[in-house]
């Protein structure tokens, strides 16, 4: 059973651990050694920490038996920084049941539109889950992505 909470200061390295993991296999592939290097020193720098562990983000986990296999993370309550899921638990509606849970933790706090930019792994997804393409692919820093909005109704 799967089983989704907010993450504090305790979990904060296995949650960095398994979103490593996740784009290093996922990711990493179709990203150059800059882009890599842009996306390993944002998670683990303490400033994307303290965002992270500030209690008025959104930082949710879900477990499986004890075992973090999800994160979700945004910042300013409505910008999707991070949503990983670990490969052994891909398609079991991890990501969905995580972005659900974050839409409604956004809902009550009255922000209507939710941004995030993609990479290409995950695009099909946020079409699935009802995000739009606000422009065209982008190359920051060596980091491919897609910007995106979903319009919370």
């Amino acid at each position: 059973m799967y089983i989704i909470k907010s993450l504090d200061y305790i979990s904060i390295n296995d949650a960095i651990k398994l979103t490593l993991e996740v784009f290093m296999e996922f990711e990493a592939p179709e990203y150059s050694e800059e882009g890599i290097k842009t996306f390993t020193d944002y998670v683990t720098s303490d400033e994307t920490r303290q965002i992270f562990l500030n209690s008025s983000n959104i930082f949710l986990g879900c477990y499986y038996k004890k075992q973090l296999v999800g994160i979700i993370a945004f910042r300013d309550d409505s910008h999707v920084s991070l949503l990983f899921v670990d490969k052994n638990h891909h398609r079991k509606g991890i990501a969905t049941r995580l972005m659900k849970k974050a839409v409604k933790i956004t809902k009550k706090k009255g922000v209507r539109e939710i941004t995030l930019n993609s990479s290409p792994y995950a695009v099909p997804f946020y079409h699935r889950f009802g995000f739009v393409d606000t422009d065209t692919q982008l190359l920051t820093d060596g980091i491919k992505y897609t910007p995106m909005k979903y319009i919370i109704k």
